[in-house]
């Protein structure tokens, strides 16, 4: 058996096989509402049933609705939530990254509202900006930390460096990096936050296709290897269908499976 839990930020402890929310918005490229409003409220609150307890979204994602989704079907409901910020989507394919900190603390005052909470669990950089230096960012987070409306600090798309400097600034409680059985690039930076206590969040988790010894694996087989791979790591696949968000809960017995083996 392996441990099935995680705490973040030495605090909040959850299920390391949590539900990303990105995939709940309306059409490809991640812009507008969900289609169906009242099957993703369905589906997030059946996860919350299965025993899901992180939920990971991010103000880029909608923009925004995804938040407000993930905000109304977990209102009085227990669970952790996680956004990002400093990304924004104005328009379908024009991706503007903003650090600022006037812009993060007025996406972290927004994402509040969406979310209905009254303070955010884990708030992410979406992306380093290149006009703003992470201190900076960092320091916008941990403002926001010290007066309570952020609960953690967390990085996303950042390298071994980036993390680095933003040590210098405050506490980091989770990466966020594409990570997965085919796409392997990260594993520094896993072994790196594995050893400080670090929460890792690989995005992508599922990759593109996964494939072993010449099969197409099953999404739950992609999702046990990693939860097999590191304790610190948290897997937040993305679904809109209650059949493949339950079948993705048995992913729990492959990667206790999985661990056997490697322990022999």
């Amino acid at each position: 058996m392996i441990n099935r839990t995680f705490t973040i930020g030495g605090e909040l402890t959850v299920n390391r096989l949590g539900y990303g929310a990105m995939r709940l918005t309306g059409q490809p490229g991640n812009f507008g509402p969900y289609p169906d409003w009242q099957q993703g409220l369905d589906l997030l609150r059946r996860a919350s049933d299965l025993g899901v307890d992180f939920f990971d979204s991010a103000w880029a994602y909608g923009p925004e609705t995804a938040d407000r989704i993930v905000g109304e079907a977990l209102e009085g409901r227990s669970a952790v939530i996680a956004t990002k910020g400093g990304v924004d989507k104005p328009a379908p394919g024009n991706i503007v990254t903003d650090g600022s900190r006037d812009t993060l603390l007025r996406q972290i005052d927004k994402a509040l509202v969406n979310l209905r909470r009254d303070r955010i669990d884990l708030f992410q950089l979406h992306r380093v900006d290149p006009e703003t230096p992470i201190e900076v960012s960092v320091a916008a987070l941990a403002e926001a930390q010290a007066d309570g409306r952020i609960g953690h600090i967390g990085l996303s798309n950042v390298t071994l460096k980036d993390l680095e400097r933003a040590l210098t600034v405050a506490p980091v409680a989770s990466v966020q990096n594409r990570f997965n059985m085919a796409e392997t690039g990260e594993q520094d930076l896993v072994a790196f936050t594995a050893e400080r206590g670090i929460a890792f969040i690989p995005y992508g988790p599922l990759g593109a296709n996964p494939m072993k010894a010449g099969a197409r694996l099953e999404p739950k087989q992609a999702i046990a290897w990693l939860l097999a791979h590191a304790p610190n790591i948290i897997v937040i696949p993305g679904t809109t269908s209650i059949a493949h968000l339950e079948d993705n809960w048995r992913a729990w017995d492959i990667a206790d499976r999985t661990a056997g083996e490697q322990e022999r």
